[in-house]
């Protein structure tokens, strides 16, 4: 891309408020705040705001791209040399060092030919690039509250928002229904204009469409010409099998529209998942508590546990089966792509709090019957 004249006059990071070893994600983040922020539709009474938000609009073009990004770190650190652009700039100072008129600086080892032709060469190459590129449309966040069962098995469902989404008049175009944009004449479509200055040729949106290529005379009486409007949409949602509590699910392209032919969005879905009755989760795990007697648990037997699927299935405990041990029934999990968990059984050992007389005769039988304290090792 051609550097634009503007790249040697404002600094972009300052815009955006981020350093300027700032990461990719950081400066995306900051951008989408100051979008929301200046956002013509949220100040329809601040004429500012468009103007702000047109300005971190083309920050981020910039520096949201990284090979513009690299291009603009590159003029920016030229410094002075942007001098050598007014008069007297190259014609006196030369490259050597600066005499009136001219300018110093270090490049770093660079082959000075090499730099400029990677920064401005290519601008004569690519005179058909367009002054607005097009916007990826903003992601898009929601929540969604499940059953504990729709959770394991997965479900599809349809979520309603309100959000920007392609305008419904005039399918996304911007102009009034029955006409149609007409390519800009100053530019010719190109959405930009050239300024040649000898040597160098520097590119700036055409003022007369304001970089889009395209002029409408009529514009659309729903969204006033920009393509999008807020209104309320239905989303269709599959969820897999095995969402968790908390997991954020995104919707490739179900987010904000694009703008100047840019790609949507994504609709990034926060799932919460209701408690169950009866059962809880443990990674693709199911568990369950299953009560036994004493009697089952001293001398072993055969206990029913219940599945999340309906039933049950019987498990076999073994004599001197402990209170909260843990056994595993296999496959009764949860069941996604990958694999099918297990349904961890939990043994709960239940002391009755009424006896019978013939219980109370048995028992007092045991008590007389045990010779070994289960207190032994503590009292010893």
């Amino acid at each position: 891309m051609a550097p634009q004249r503007e790249w040697f006059e404002k600094d972009y990071y300052k815009v955006l408020g981020v350093p300027e070893d700032a990461s990719a994600k950081d400066i995306t983040k900051a951008y989408r705040k100051l979008a929301r922020t200046y956002h013509p539709d949220a100040n329809r009474d601040d004429p500012k705001a468009e103007d702000r938000f047109k300005e971190v609009s083309a920050a981020y073009d910039v520096l949201g791209d990284e090979a513009r990004r690299k291009e603009y770190d590159e003029v920016r650190r030229l410094g002075p040399v942007a001098g050598g652009f007014g008069p007297g700039g190259f014609g006196q100072g030369g490259f050597g060092g600066g005499g009136p008129g001219g300018f110093s600086f270090n490049v770093g080892g660079d082959d000075i030919g090499d730099l400029l032709g990677n920064l401005f060469g290519r601008g004569r190459e690519r005179r058909g690039t367009r002054g607005v590129a097009p916007q990826r449309g903003n992601d898009l966040e929601a929540e969604l509250t499940l059953e504990f069962e729709d959770a394991v098995r997965g479900l599809s469902t349809t979520l309603y928002l309100t959000s920007d989404a392609v305008c419904s008049t005039c399918d996304g175009s911007g102009a009034k229904p029955g006409t149609q944009p007409r390519t800009c004449p100053v530019c010719k479509g190109r959405g930009v204009v050239d300024d040649n200055q000898g040597l160098f040729s520097f590119s700036s949106p055409c003022t007369a469409c304001q970089g889009r290529g395209v002029v409408i005379d009529d514009p659309c009486p729903t969204c006033g010409g920009t393509g999008v409007e807020r209104r309320p949409r239905e989303v269709k949602v599959r969820l897999p099998a095995g969402v968790a509590d908390g997991q954020r699910i995104r919707l490739k392209g179900r987010g904000g529209p694009g703008r100047n032919g840019g790609p949507p969005g994504d609709l990034f879905v926060t799932c919460h998942v209701s408690p169950h009755r009866q059962f809880g989760r443990d990674g693709d795990n199911l568990t369950v508590r299953v009560p036994v007697t004493f009697a089952e648990a001293a001398l072993g037997a055969d206990v029913q546990v219940p599945t999340l699927e309906g039933g049950a299935v019987t498990l076999r405990i073994k004599p001197g089966t402990q209170p909260g041990s843990k056994h595993r029934i296999r496959a009764r999990g949860v069941a996604t792509k990958k694999k099918t968990g297990d349904l961890i059984a939990t043994i709960d050992v239940v002391v009755p709090t009424r006896l019978s007389d013939a219980e109370r005769q048995a028992l007092e039988d045991l008590a007389r019957a045990t010779t070994v304290s289960p207190r032994a090792r503590v009292e010893g």
